[in-house]
């Protein structure tokens, strides 16, 4: 029993981050979304820090579509410690309609995570994005910089929605290399 025991939880645990795929509670992802407009190549300004993109420079995100009617997600990084550029390509879905921005998302395997779009400008060159929890927040956009003014406001929409702010990481993204 004891040996069940410790499985049952091991496949709640691995369920429950499967299925975490929703924005935060209390946080509103973007309304009236247009994929088309937001494929193409996104530059990470920002991040909550996490194991995946730690030490990671020069970060941007490429979406493009798959025939499968989902995503095609290739994020790309440069490890200035090990001197290499690290990619992982990965897939996305819509959870309900394609008007909301809330997607999930997988790298490895079937496990998925939350994609939540919670702010986007008119002109799609400005993202803010959650993952399931407040652990994870991104600012994008479609510039390797931003504005003062641009950065200021999403860092004040994540903050009423109560991510720590506070413990943002801002990305280098240094000159971009033809060919790199």
């Amino acid at each position: 029993m004891r040996l069940w025991s410790k499985l049952s939880v091991i496949a709640a645990t691995l369920l429950s981050v499967a299925c975490s795929v929703t924005p935060p509670k209390d946080v509103k992802v973007v309304d009236n979304f247009q994929l088309p407009r937001y494929l193409g190549t996104w530059y990470e300004i920002a991040r909550l820090d996490h194991s995946f993109e730690r030490g990671l420079d020069r970060v941007t995100a490429n979406y493009s579509l798959r025939d499968d009617g989902g995503v095609k997600v290739i994020n790309r990084g440069y490890n200035a410690k090990k001197q290499q550029w690290q990619e992982s390509v990965g897939k996305a879905y819509f959870i309900g309609s394609p008007q909301q921005a809330s997607l999930k998302v997988s790298f490895f395997g079937p496990f998925y995570g939350g994609y939540n779009i919670i702010d986007l400008d008119d002109e799609y060159q400005h993202a803010l994005i959650a993952g399931p929890s407040r652990e994870y927040l991104w600012i994008l956009s479609r510039t390797p910089t931003i504005d003062n003014q641009t950065r200021d406001r999403l860092i004040a929409i994540a903050k009423n929605y109560g991510f720590p702010v506070e413990q943002l990481i801002w990305v280098k993204q240094g000159k971009v290399i033809a060919g790199q």
